[in-house]
């Protein structure tokens, strides 16, 4: 019994899978590629933010289509704010920021999406400074506050830029905003590629991890920015035999997501890739596999 529990369940980011698919197709292929739910995603493009003025024939729809595949969309990856961040000296944006927040609250609530993940930037187009910390900090407490009235979880991803990049940051900024609906999302590509100590840092905030993203990237050096995207799992430099290593030591069974992006036509190829690279992981780690043979 005990060994079905250190099973993770897994999903799959909509972003890996080509955008031409239509819902039931994507669902389709989610499960037959062996995962357990699929994470929608919010970004700050028109079309993907227009979601969150879907109306509630098309939301249960969607919803219908899920339950018939037995294909949860367990999470949901909220990056629109990276456009409307809380962080901006503009108040216009500011008031965009929340809105986009309450009605992705409101389309996960319908949905049954259980948590959200947060961008963690203040400001991503504008500069950044004391002032646009401050007002991320605010931003951040009034949208736990809308989550925790909804009983829908925030975590805040661990980013691909320097101001928030570690967990040792989010155990800070979790002071500050100090609601049970605030947790973090790490990325363990994003904490590899700014050269932090993965496992160490995964061992610090245990207690507030609610998901995680399994993303490869080359690290930061004095002669390269790195490369935080666009990588099949395996191909960068994230030590996954250790990761998971970590996970088992901790007890940490919070659900998985493989980040990857559908670039060409050979995406399967290369999820199925990242499928057996994982399970090897798992294999080192004496985990139960992630994916069936």
């Amino acid at each position: 019994m005990y060994q079905n529990l250190q099973r993770h369940r897994v999903g799959l980011y909509e972003k890996a899978l080509p955008n031409s698919l239509s819902w039931e197709e994507k669902l389709s292929v989610t499960k037959e590629l062996g995962f357990d739910f699929l994470e929608i995603s919010v970004d700050e493009s028109d079309e993907r933010r227009s979601r969150l003025d879907w109306d509630d024939e098309t939301i249960y729809a969607l919803r219908h289509q899920c339950e018939r595949y037995g294909l949860p969309l367990h999470s949901m990856c909220l990056s629109a704010h990276r456009k409307f961040p809380f962080g901006s000296a503009d108040a216009k944006l500011r008031e965009q920021a929340l809105l986009h927040m309450e009605k992705a609250i409101a389309l996960a609530y319908k949905l049954g999406v259980r948590t959200i993940q947060l961008a963690g930037y203040d400001v991503y187009y504008e500069p950044a400074n004391r002032a646009t910390h401050l007002r991320f900090i605010e931003g951040m407490k009034l949208a736990a506050k809308l989550a925790e009235r909804a009983g829908v979880m925030l975590a805040v991803e661990i980013m691909d830029t320097d101001y928030l990049n570690s967990l040792s940051k989010f155990e800070v900024l979790n002071r500050e905003v100090n609601s049970p609906y605030f947790t973090a999302y790490p990325d363990v590509g994003n904490i590899s590629g700014w050269n932090y100590d993965v496992c160490t840092e995964l061992k610090l905030s245990k207690p507030h991890i609610t998901q995680i993203h399994l993303k490869d990237t080359h690290r930061v050096t004095p002669d390269s920015q790195g490369q935080f995207r666009d990588l099949v799992i395996g191909d960068g430099e994230v030590n996954f035999d250790a990761i998971f290593q970590t996970l088992k030591e901790t007890d940490c069974v919070v659900p998985l997501v493989i980040e990857m992006w559908a670039q060409d036509e050979d995406w399967r190829a290369h999820i199925h890739t990242a499928q057996q690279r994982l399970n090897r992981a798992c294999d080192h780690a004496d985990l139960p596999r992630l994916f069936a043979a």
